[in-house]
């Protein structure tokens, strides 16, 4: 038998993905312990930075593209989930990462959030889930708990908040996690199961805010998350078991993989996709040098 151990001096490291900017995120932001992750799990699966693509919108988290040694793609505000499809159609070899905030992927993207769902395209996407519009100074966002007091419900929201992880799993999603910022190893552990997934991919980030946020803090969060992993009789297949955990908050929350499930992937449907990758198939009916000159009219 051969062996296809790669040797360790080969192997990718998180530094692999550092990026040369620099990063400027509020000292004690959730998004440093997201990066970090990102980067863990990058490297336990051994994918090489140009295997990776990550699509963001606008926020502060949907910076994160900045931040890596990859390919990356700033989109418009709520629109990373379109772009992210469309990339994996083009190239479905690649590995391709979302990370979005809760206001962008919940609220101006909730849209496209629906129909990810139910198509099942194989990507991943991570939410930074810090209950706020931080980027625009503290407005309160979708996901912001009823009678939360931000510069826009000075006398506290009368709205409900969105249950991202059960909105999820009623929609089509066929894997669904919570992690928390406050647990580096958990979230890259998550964050691979995650990728490694084939199919659409949730995974829903308890991120604290230490300027906007002084509700949902490390504090707050440590004693209420328990770990799914820690209950040997959670079956994240049993899709009412998941439903209930989904709706479990304030005392109780548990983080881990929600719900998993097998279901063929868009692409996998795609009948021009079935030999190779798109970018890897001639452009029929075109010559190079009309292909070329179409390229230099759209960089």
């Amino acid at each position: 038998m051969i062996d296809t151990t790669i040797p360790t001096e080969f192997q990718l490291t998180p530094k692999a993905y550092d990026g040369e900017r620099e990063i400027t995120w509020c000292p004690g932001c959730g998004d440093f312990g997201i990066i970090a992750g990102v980067k863990q799990a990058l490297a336990q699966l051994q994918i090489p930075p140009h295997q990776a693509y990550f699509v963001s919108g606008i926020g502060c988290g949907s910076k994160l593209p900045d931040y890596v040694k990859s390919n990356g793609y700033l989109s418009l505000h709520g629109r990373s989930l379109p772009i992210a499809q469309g990339v994996k159609l083009a190239n479905h070899d690649l590995k391709v990462i979302v990370t979005v905030g809760d206001g962008d992927g919940y609220g101006i993207g909730v849209g496209h959030f629906v129909h990810a769902l139910r198509r099942n395209s194989d990507i991943t996407m991570i939410v930074e889930d810090n209950k706020v519009y931080a980027l625009t100074k503290g407005q309160y966002s979708p996901a912001s708990t009823k009678g939360w007091v931000s510069s826009t419900t000075p006398d506290g929201s009368i709205e409900t908040e969105f249950n991202p992880v059960m909105a999820a799993i009623a929609g089509g999603a066929t894997f669904v996690a919570r992690t928390f910022s406050g647990d580096p190893k958990h979230m890259a552990q998550t964050f691979a199961k995650a990728i490694q997934h084939k199919g659409f991919a949730l995974v829903d980030v308890l991120q604290v805010c230490v300027v906007y946020n002084h509700v949902n803090t490390t504090e707050w969060y440590r004693p209420r998350v328990y770990k799914l992993d820690d209950d040997a009789n959670y079956n994240p297949r049993d899709y009412p078991a998941a439903m209930q955990k989904a709706q479990e908050w304030d005392d109780k929350i548990p983080i881990g993989v929600l719900y998993l499930d097998d279901r063929p992937t868009y692409e996998s449907q795609v009948a021009a996709l079935t030999n190779r990758a798109l970018v890897k198939q001639p452009l029929a009916g075109y010559s190079k040098e009309t292909w070329d000159e179409f390229r230099k009219s759209v960089m």
